[in-house]
């Protein structure tokens, strides 16, 4: 694939801004991408976008100036199944870090105990129309995920959470609903995919992840002058914590591949201080920052 046929998608906010409320020690990332530098990391020529490069560096000086502390990578499409960039990743980064992988057939016993070695617990997949995926490709790799205990983690739009319920319903793994199944700001509360999330969390097999509000809010901009930005996710992420407070987890997206339209990239601190408020009880907040990711990719004590 040509790359002066690919859009070239925006960078990180370089000035990160330090939230108006202190973390706790232990604050997770659960959603993070390093993409490149390509000169090393080269990106996969199926990929459908390039991005600028995004070094661990980079993310590092973020995590300094928000106070977040540990991190889940998940390998980014840009770089296909090739997750050596998360596994240096965590390899300098040590037990604050875990990692997602994107897996396919060509994965033996040898190379998947690697990445487990490497301190990756899951695996991502799609079932969305625009992406690779489908029920048969996930069913085939499901042994993969019961031996060694690993997490799925799914990529979903409405439509395809709507259409492949019956499946996800009888997933025997643990699942987290990536981007809280990238439900729509626009479409309100009672349309029928956000109901469906609902009551999938009723069930704890199902976790849900608080990320890329700024993908699905129905605002225009990342900052509206006075105010936080995507406010009117507020009331779907509020929801899910009220169903589902101990099977909740939050992350930043960054470098928020995948965004083409100049000021819509958002700031990690005003991320952090949208999540105040969204969960304005720090003992919530802690549970979605802390005590969820400890227990669900297995760090230690903060």
């Amino acid at each position: 694939m040509s790359q002066k046929r690919l859009p070239v998608s925006l960078g990180a906010d370089p000035n990160t801004r330090t939230p108006n409320w202190t973390l706790p020690p232990g604050a997770c990332d659960t959603h993070a991408h390093i993409f490149g530098p390509p000169d090393l990391f080269p990106y996969s020529e199926s990929r459908r976008y390039t991005p600028p490069a995004a070094p661990l560096e980079h993310y590092r000086n973020m995590q300094k100036i928000t106070g977040l502390s540990r991190v889940v990578f998940v390998t980014p499409t840009a770089h296909g199944c090739d997750n050596r960039v998360i596994l240096d990743a965590i390899e300098q980064l040590g037990d604050s870090a875990r990692g997602i992988a994107n897996i396919d057939p060509s994965f033996d016993d040898k190379a998947l105990d690697e990445l487990t070695a490497g301190g990756f617990r899951g695996a991502r997949f799609h079932l969305m129309d625009d992406r690779p995926g489908s029920e048969e490709y996930l069913t085939a790799h499901l042994p993969v995920l019961r031996k060694r205990d690993w997490i799925l983690d799914l990529h979903v739009d409405p439509k395809d959470l709507i259409d492949h319920e019956k499946y996800i319903r009888s997933l025997p793994v643990v699942t987290i609903i990536d981007h809280m199944a990238r439900v729509r700001g626009g479409d309100g509360l009672d349309q029928q995919a956000f109901k469906l999330l609902l009551d999938l969390l009723k069930d704890d097999r199902f976790w849900v992840k608080l990320c890329s509000l700024d993908k699905i809010s129905a605002v225009p901009k990342a900052r509206v002058e006075g105010s936080l930005p995507f406010m009117d996710m507020v009331p779907f992420a509020q929801a899910v914590i009220d169903v589902a407070p101990d099977r909740v987890i939050w992350g930043t997206d960054w470098p928020h591949g995948n965004t083409f339209t100049p000021g819509r990239t958002p700031n990690e601190g005003d991320l952090l201080d949208l999540l105040a408020v969204i969960a304005p009880d720090p003992v919530i907040r802690k549970k979605i920052l802390v005590d969820n990711p400890a227990r669900m990719f297995g760090f230690g004590p903060a």
